[in-house]
């Protein structure tokens, strides 16, 4: 089956829970329908380069999914329809990345250079 990967932002006056339960949204509507998600990230609370519906922040989310076009297609309709998502994409990749993706390797980087900063 093709590979996506799906990022969507969420409106920054949501709670982490209501995120949560957009992301578990999404993956209920690719598992009805004979698709599966590998792995969901949270990027959290991210500044934007230019606001966004009067947002100057959103929630960053991605899901890696491995299922048919179709699912897809019902995913962006879904994702589209709900007022809480002010942007979202989905792209087409060879291979899912194993591991954390690029976003959060530079959150942990990020966090350890603070920790370090701190205890100096």
């Amino acid at each position: 089956m093709p590979l996506y990967e799906h990022v969507f932002l969420a409106r920054q006056d949501l709670s982490q829970a209501q995120v949560d339960a957009l992301a578990a949204t999404a993956t209920e509507i690719v598992e009805t329908n004979h698709g599966t998600i590998t792995k969901v990230e949270t990027w959290g609370l991210r500044s934007l380069a230019y606001k966004i519906q009067k947002n100057r922040k959103a929630h960053f989310v991605m899901l890696n999914i491995d299922a048919p076009a179709g699912v897809v297609a019902e995913l962006e309709r879904q994702t589209a329809i709900n007022e809480d998502v002010i942007r979202f994409l989905t792209v087409r990749v060879d291979e899912l990345e194993a591991g954390p993706s690029a976003m959060m390797r530079k959150n942990d980087r990020e966090r350890s250079r603070r920790r370090e900063r701190e205890g100096e």
